[in-house]
């Protein structure tokens, strides 16, 4: 049989025996290739803590991580991304671990916020070219997705059929500030400007004359300082000064007060040195284009400041004043002059930029200068003036390589605007493992769980409470057969009379009915078997490993039989594709003795979305796009919820038509009219010998 997915997906934080079992199918299950690879867990402890106010249980126990059965976007490499520190970088470029910015939602608007670039892939796919009004360009698939005021809509898409999804119209309007502004070479001319404005700025350049005591004569020395606290635009300046023939020597200037931050300098005592600097600074007298980006990037630098909502320089000199406006009026910003207060001497100005987010960010990738502190924009909301409306999209009648990355937020900033990203099993990638094929090859298991387990509840600190058996894969998944692990944590727990819980996909559950019977009768186990779908086509296609519907049902009804409380989940639900199978599905669950029933949305987090969506397209092509609209339509767009209390279900209409489905017939049939009679009032503690403790 084979597996659920081929797809080796690659890991984002890192670059045995086969047996035959009947599980109801008509052919025995063999191995399918690749064959399972056993990995001992090296973990001293048996039990996971949950505070998921989604989970019922705050103690799990998992045998096996990762599980044999195997149930299962993109632009232009050249689109500029932003990153954390202000700058922009090629989406191709990118790689894992790099600091972008993305959104949160806060409040009444999506706000920037920094995030981590969790995994990066190309792929070849037809190219569109969709262009703003404002002239942005954006190259992507058409199934790359912008967020508009509408909310998300993918690049193509109709009205209609299996392709209707929401897709871009021309005068849709996209969230963002808008194109980037290009970033280029740093010139001569451009590093001159810096450093004048810089100097000009921070800098000092003064001649001290010593007179000899008998007035004989005396010396004449220059000095030129430059003390920041910010070492980005000193090392910038040092080596600059360096490359234009000025060298300089580092030393501490001030230490760090209540108030203020310590502040490094560079010096320099020559008098070529000071002619050198003089000499640099002049102001030009038809300044290139380049010496204006460099100049305002150093005056920045020294004298400006951005506190995400408001750009300003401010200085007393009038002739930098007149150069700061002269440097923005020519690069195209505009500005106005006002005055803050009276100095000592002569009062201070300030020059604010004008025009909001959109021309603040234009003025960072144009100018560019060394601090990064100053160039942070998180928690400013998505708004701008600039016009982002939709006026073209273009096929480009050609395959292209393409890119796309998983962030934090699960969107990021391209080229201006909002950018869904794609998605990449997630837990076996935090071991080391990718989610895709190593989720159902290479199985993580506690071979000594029970003994760990043992360890811990003979501890007076352990607190005797319901345990899940297992919180995060199937328990009974196939190598269970061989080797026996559950049963031996079953036989623990019966030892200790400590309630348990079990979920499982699999019949194999019945070879320790004879303990779970055992377990029930001082209230100790219950059973669910996780029921996805009665079509026996569909689950062997969907769980290819698991046991078929009627061997699950057997399964339930055995249980009752012998006094084993017994539940059904319909988990996961997949709308679109399962949820017309309720009132069946648990029709014929109630009829088997099932007496408890519950149902979890199917949840698609970042590792599993590529491998899900593989298997729709493979498997369920005429109903893959009604399957993943339905799910967005429930999620605010996304495929999955990570909020406490909406992520194992949904929101909107379409949600609420099938919870209400669902709990009407469950309700109808006698499901969940009582408790799950599971206790701790039999639990006991053995002695070390084995015997019972006297007192527990």
């Amino acid at each position: 049989m084979r597996r659920g997915t081929n797809l080796d997906t690659g890991n984002r934080f890192t670059t045995s025996s086969s047996e035959r079992f009947d599980d109801g199918w008509e052919s025995f299950a063999e191995e399918p290739d690749p064959r399972t690879e056993l990995i001992d867990d090296a973990t001293r402890s048996a039990f996971a803590t949950n505070n998921s106010p989604d989970i019922p249980f705050t103690h799990s126990i998992n045998p096996y991580r990762g599980c044999e059965h195997g149930c299962a976007y993109c632009q232009d490499g050249d689109t500029p991304i932003l990153m954390a520190d202000g700058s922009q970088r090629a989406l191709a470029d990118l790689r894992v671990g790099d600091r972008i910015y993305g959104t949160i939602r806060r409040g009444a608007y999506r706000r920037y916020a920094i995030t981590d670039v969790l995994a990066h892939w190309t792929t070849r796919k037809e190219a569109y070219r969709v262009t703003l009004a404002d002239g942005t360009s954006l190259v992507a698939s058409g199934d790359h997705r912008y967020l508009t005021e509408r909310g998300w809509k993918y690049v193509t898409g109709s009205e209609q059929g299996r392709d209707r999804r929401p897709h871009l119209t021309l005068g849709n309007s996209l969230m963002g500030s808008g194109g980037f502004a290009s970033q280029t070479a740093k010139s001569p001319e451009y590093e001159r400007g810096y450093l004048c404005g810089v100097i000009r700025g921070d800098g000092t350049l003064k001649t001290y004359r010593y007179d000899r005591r008998d007035h004989k004569g005396g010396s004449t020395q220059r000095r030129f300082r430059l003390a920041m606290k910010d070492a980005e635009a000193l090392d910038q300046s040092m080596r600059l000064l360096g490359s234009a023939g000025v060298g300089t020597t580092r030393f501490h200037f001030q230490d760090a007060t209540s108030t203020s931050s310590p502040i490094e300098a560079i010096r320099a005592q020559t008098s070529h040195a000071f002619e050198r600097v003089t000499e640099i600074i002049e102001w030009p007298v038809a300044p290139a284009r380049d010496w204006h980006r460099g100049f305002l990037a150093g005056i920045f630098d020294a004298e400006g400041s951005f506190d995400g909502t408001t750009m300003r320089f401010s200085n007393s000199d009038g002739s930098i004043l007149n150069a700061i406006e002269h440097a923005l009026a020519y690069l195209g910003f505009t500005c106005t002059r006002e005055k803050v207060r009276e100095g000592v001497n002569v009062p201070i100005h300030t020059i604010r930029l004008t025009g909001g987010v959109a021309e603040h960010l234009r003025f960072l990738h144009l100018v560019d200068p060394a601090i990064s502190r100053k160039r942070s924009i998180e928690g400013l909301a998505i708004k701008s003036s600039a016009r982002l409306d939709v006026v073209e999209i273009e096929p480009l009648g050609r395959m292209q390589e393409l890119f796309d990355i998983t962030t934090g937020t699960e969107d990021f900033i391209a080229n201006g605007v909002v950018s869904h990203n794609c998605y990449a099993r997630p837990g076996h990638e935090y071991l080391g493992y990718n989610a895709g094929i190593d989720f159902e090859t290479k199985i993580v298991v506690k071979r000594d769980a029970a003994r760990l387990a043992r360890e811990e509840m003979m501890k007076k600190s352990w607190k005797p409470t319901a345990v899940s058996i297992s919180g995060v894969t199937d328990p009974y998944q196939p190598i269970e057969r061989k080797l026996g692990i559950t049963r031996s944590i079953l036989e623990t727990m019966h030892e200790f009379r400590n309630p348990v819980a079990i979920i499982t996909k699999n019949a194999l559950v019945l070879r320790d009915l004879d303990l779970l019977a055992a377990m029930a009768k001082y209230g100790g186990a219950a059973v669910f078997l996780s029921i996805t779908t009665l079509d026996r086509d569909l689950a062997r296609r969907l769980e290819p490993r698991t046991s078929s519907p009627a061997l699950r049902l057997h399964a339930v009804r055995k249980l009752t039989e012998a006094g084993v409380p017994v539940g059904v989940a319909m988990a996961p639900l997949i709308p679109g594709l399962t949820d017309s199978e309720i009132p069946a599905l648990l029709t014929a669950a109630r009829e088997a003795g099932a007496r408890w029933t519950f149902s979890v949305m199917l949840r698609v987090p970042l590792a599993v979305r590529p491998i899900f969506i593989d298997w729709l397209e493979r498997e369920e092509p005429g109903r893959a796009a009604k399957v993943l609209n339905t799910l967005r339509d429930m999620r605010d767009g996304k495929l999955n919820l990570s909020e406490y209390g909406s992520r194992m279900g949904g929101t909107g209409a379409r949600a609420d038509a099938i919870g209400s489905l669902f709990d009407l017939t469950a309700r109808r049939l006698g499901f969940n009219d009582e408790e799950i009679p599971l206790t701790t009032e039999s639990f006991r503690r053995p002695g070390r010998d084995g015997q019972m403790g006297l007192f527990g």
